[in-house]
């Protein structure tokens, strides 16, 4: 018998005798305080967000990829990392084809390993996707994959990061429920909320220390 087994059967044996407890949770607790309109919805969360420093911007389904490109000539921005695999990363391939001139596109279609000193060092900005908005909280939610890895809104300086409105929930606990976190809960789920910064050392308020030092949303209208 393995040390796991001998440590699984000391515990099962411990709840002999024992009883569940009742399952008394009430779900209004988490989510009546926090209960917003559509509209709202996006106020609070472009309020909160813009409060701890992160840019947002309302665009449109069809000319977000416009605003990447403004975004990114405001700050001389050399290349932009995005996923070609994903629906967002085919619409802003197009665009660039369409375009004269802009930063160098830089697609993640391969193991970090195979491009270390490029990936953490050379990347100036990235362009992500996200799994959701929530309200309550002024967060985005992230949901990294094989398509976009974690990396992506790590290590680059900018990240810009692309929000349906209509995936904006009221609160966590809605957005769970909805998508099914219990049964299907990934390995890696980020939450966003602003730019990384920290004050560890001397109470000085710094960012970019462990992640983006920018971050901006857009926030895609459905109509």
């Amino acid at each position: 018998m393995s040390a796991r087994d001998r440590i699984l059967n000391k515990l099962r044996a411990g709840l002999n005798g024992t009883r569940p407890r009742p399952d008394d949770f009430d779900e209004a607790l988490v989510t009546r305080p926090w209960q917003y309109s559509a509209q709202e919805r996006v106020t609070r969360l472009r309020s909160l967000m813009e409060a701890v420093h992160t840019e947002v911007h309302p665009v449109t389904m069809a000319d977000w990829p416009v605003k990447v490109q403004e975004l990114l000539a405001t700050r001389n921005v050399g290349n932009l990392l995005y996923a070609p695999e994903t629906a967002h990363g085919r619409q802003l391939a197009r665009h660039w084809q369409a375009v004269t001139a802009g930063p160098t596109l830089l697609a993640y279609d391969r193991p970090a390993e195979d491009w270390k000193d490029q990936l953490f060092w050379q990347v100036e900005a990235s362009l992500t996707g996200t799994a959701g908005g929530i309200a309550a909280t002024g967060s985005l939610v992230l949901w990294p994959d094989r398509h976009e890895p974690r990396l992506m809104s790590l290590l680059p300086p900018l990240h810009i990061a692309l929000l349906r409105a209509s995936e904006i929930r009221d609160n966590l606990y809605e957005l769970m429920q909805e998508q099914g976190w219990a049964s299907e809960m990934p390995t890696n789920l980020l939450l966003v909320s602003g730019p990384s910064k920290t004050a560890d050392i001397e109470q000085v308020l710094a960012y970019g220390a462990h992640g983006p030092k920018e971050l901006v949303v857009l926030i895609l209208e459905d109509a």
